[in-house]
């Protein structure tokens, strides 16, 4: 039976398909572990430039996937689940962002890769969390910003940079749903523990928070900081990560105004390991997009990777 030993008959699969496996920090961890490449969405995207294989599975929501496509229109690319959307990015619809543009001319477009093609043809620069910072100053001070679509990422950036944005009123919903009064509860309990947090948290989060970064930025403060705990206030698929570079450090992740410390993207979780052995099989669900839509949207996405210096 297939179910016996899923993820060796994934690996058989995958080379039988000729497939690479991209998968997200946030995927449940026996995905995590079956990914030829895993990373943050920067990572991701500068993997997939890479790629030789003519397929590839895309283990993450439907925007990275979509990324993979734009980056590489000639190969397949499939994705575990169709239902593996982002909240964020359904909160930017494309017709309603076009009416934000053009209200607001002459501004340089940045969107955070958490967005539709649709939205990525509408800007001139994708960002990622990793690489914000470095696309807002690559802009000339003279020239007015819109950054799209997560406020709070936006409101921390402009905070960072000095620079005053027009900020689209979207959120992420993994990462407004932190409890600051828990946290702060969390943070009485284990007092040596250092907060880190993801930047889409709210300001009040970020506040209490020792560091601030990617979730990438995230993983390797925790690898090399001297202390011993954290509470980890992001996607809690980051700690299978940390848990393996150093499983010697505790990783605590912050609660919910649930109460619960079981803040799972529920969109990335609509994967599963059976689902990727299927979409390995079967080649479906594919990525399918107008070849107008990719080529429009490619452009901002390789400004981003070039001022990344990723060639």
């Amino acid at each position: 039976m297939i179910y016996d030993n899923l993820s060796e008959n994934i690996r058989k699969l995958k080379e039988e398909r000729r497939a690479t496996i991209l998968a997200h920090y946030y995927q449940e961890s026996e995905i995590q572990d079956v990914a030829d490449y895993l990373g943050d969405s920067l990572a991701l995207a500068q993997y997939a430039q890479k790629v030789t294989s003519p397929i590839i599975l895309f283990a993450g929501v439907h925007f990275m996937a979509e990324t993979a496509k734009i980056l590489n229109p000639t190969k397949k690319v499939i994705i575990p689940s169709l239902d593996a959307g982002c909240s964020l990015a359904e909160s930017c619809p494309e017709d309603k962002f076009r009416e934000f543009v053009q209200a607001h001319p002459d501004h340089v477009v940045i969107s955070y890769i958490n967005c539709t093609a649709g939205v990525k043809a509408l800007s001139d620069i994708i960002c990622t969390s990793s690489n914000a910072e470095r696309v807002i100053r690559s802009v000339p001070e003279s020239s007015p910003i819109i950054f799209a679509p997560d406020y709070n990422l936006g409101r921390f950036l402009a905070k960072k940079t000095g620079r005053p944005m027009k900020l689209w009123n979207g959120t992420c919903v993994v990462h407004v749903t932190f409890s600051l009064k828990r946290i702060q509860e969390l943070k009485l309990q284990h007092p040596l523990a250092e907060i880190i947090a993801h930047p889409e948290c709210e300001e009040m989060v970020l506040a209490v928070s020792d560091f601030i970064g990617s979730t990438t930025a995230l993983i390797n403060y925790a690898t090399s900081s001297p202390k011993k705990s954290f509470i980890i206030v992001t996607e809690v698929g980051v700690i299978h990560q940390m848990k393996k570079i150093n499983p010697n450090k505790e990783y605590i992740p912050a609660p919910t105004t649930e109460g619960c410390a079981c803040n799972l993207c529920p969109h990335m979780k609509q994967n599963t390991l059976e689902k990727v052995y299927f979409a390995l099989r079967d080649l479906k669900p594919e990525i399918t997009m107008d070849a107008n839509l990719i080529d429009r949207a490619r452009a901002p996405l390789l400004k981003m990777l070039d001022i990344t210096h990723v060639h």
